[in-house]
């Protein structure tokens, strides 16, 4: 289902400095999201991005790469060749050649050194597949099938920081499927209960 409403979510995996020769500009190596790894409890549902979630946005949205989500400082865009998206079997690579700037020079130092090492996107989901709704057996499950890629962005605290906007999102446009999961499980229960009340009379 399409949501108008934006997420964030974060990788595990690292940034790396590539180079390809000492004169060359450096770029920014990473992985912004892993295919079919479940993430920590976002509050009431876990989430994996399912292989191929990001093929059409590839294609199609002309993605920038921020610093901490902050719209004032780009540092690639895919229309202008700083910015290079791919799929492969572990998730959505990401590569970024940083301008020659103040804040380009600075992130360069501070990933080499190892103080800003993270990864995350920010989307709108376009199709997105939901199990266990009534939470029997743990907290309901989502896999992303299809997104709208805002953007991706080099983070310093590589944490699951729209966690409670993804929450209000994600459940409140499933809740009539939630409360009628939750209703059918109650009854379920209560005809188990009438059942043993009934053999215990017996």
């Amino acid at each position: 289902m399409t949501t108008t409403q934006s997420e964030q979510r974060a990788s595990a995996r690292p940034l790396e400095i590539r180079q390809d020769h000492d004169d060359a500009p450096a770029r920014l190596v990473g992985y912004a999201a892993l295919f079919n790894a479940w993430s920590e409890d976002l509050g009431g549902f876990v989430e994996r991005v399912a292989p191929g979630a990001f093929s059409a946005a590839i294609e199609r949205d002309d993605v920038r790469a921020l610093v901490n989500h902050d719209r004032s400082i780009v540092i690639g865009r895919r229309a202008a060749g700083t910015l290079v998206l791919a799929e492969d079997e572990i998730g959505l690579r990401t590569e970024i050649t940083p301008p020659d700037t103040s804040h380009g020079r600075d992130l360069v130092v501070s990933v080499r050194r190892g103080d800003v090492t993270g990864m995350s996107f920010a989307f709108r989901a376009v199709e997105d597949e939901w199990e266990n709704l009534d939470g029997t057996g743990g907290p309901a499950r989502r896999t992303l099938r299809e997104v709208a890629l805002q953007d991706v962005s080099v983070v310093t605290y590589p944490a699951y920081s729209g966690a409670e906007v993804a929450l209000r999102a994600a459940l409140e446009q499933r809740r009539p499927e939630l409360e009628a999961a939750r209703a059918r499980a109650r009854a379920q229960h209560a005809r188990r209960l009438r059942t043993e009340l009934a053999a215990r009379a017996v």
